[in-house]
């Protein structure tokens, strides 16, 4: 991932110093809801955004995000590892806690309009590769020794990282010059696997949604 992360990057630098005055800086807020078996939440996110122009319909971009703690919670049993160990088992509530930072680089590509066009509604879509890291906790609601008995979850606290596919869909329109509004939805699908005991299911983390909406300021001259 440390590859990844030295690749994204140096990457990004080429693009935007390829594009030269032609590029955009955005920022909005976002609201969350994860899908994840069992671990779903709702979170408020910020987003910080820059776009190389290469041509009126295609753009990379970099977009960074980070949103707000999520929590949920869910039955779970611990089950004795030894038949002679009384109670046999123990059931419990566990609370976990989720907060979600990511970065992604991808393209965007205007199905209609262009970056620059302040005439009408753009609409654009999004795809890309993505960074997750993700902050993890969990508590139980009752003491349980776990050299003792067996459980799906871990108490404690910790970190996810996966590699994400990126996708979106929106719209933009000028506001006054070279100010956009935008408004956008979006989701990240896990593209490596990384388990973690602090995690309730192991499956499809991330799976969000989000909407997003801010503004994008188109920076330098248009060709």
């Amino acid at each position: 991932m440390k590859r990844f992360l030295f690749f994204s990057l140096s990457l990004n630098l080429c693009l935007f110093a390829s594009a030269q005055e032609n590029f955009s800086a955005a920022t909005g807020v976002s609201l969350l809801h994860n899908f994840s078996p069992r671990q779903q939440f709702n979170a408020v996110g910020h987003t910080i955004h820059l776009s190389a122009h290469f041509s009126p319909t295609q753009s990379a971009y970099a977009w960074v995000e980070y949103y707000t703690e999520g929590k949920f919670k869910n039955d779970f049993i611990a089950t004795a590892k030894s038949p002679l160990l009384s109670p046999q088992q123990i059931a419990l509530v566990a609370t976990g806690r989720l907060a979600y930072r990511h970065f992604s680089i991808g393209w965007k590509h205007y199905f209609k309009g262009s970056y620059s066009n302040d005439n009408s509604v753009n609409v654009y879509g999004l795809a890309g590769f993505g960074f997750l890291f993700a902050t993890v906790s969990n508590t139980f609601s009752t003491n349980v020794d776990t050299t003792q008995y067996s459980l799906a979850t871990a108490s404690g606290s910790g970190t996810v990282r996966k590699l994400t596919f990126d996708v979106g869909l929106g719209a933009e329109r000028s506001l006054a010059g070279n100010i956009y509004l935008f408004a956008d939805v979006r989701s990240w699908l896990p593209a490596s696997s990384n388990p973690s005991p602090y995690l309730h299911n192991q499956r499809n983390v991330p799976l969000p949604f989000m909407l997003s909406a801010g503004l994008r300021i188109l920076l330098g001259s248009v060709d």
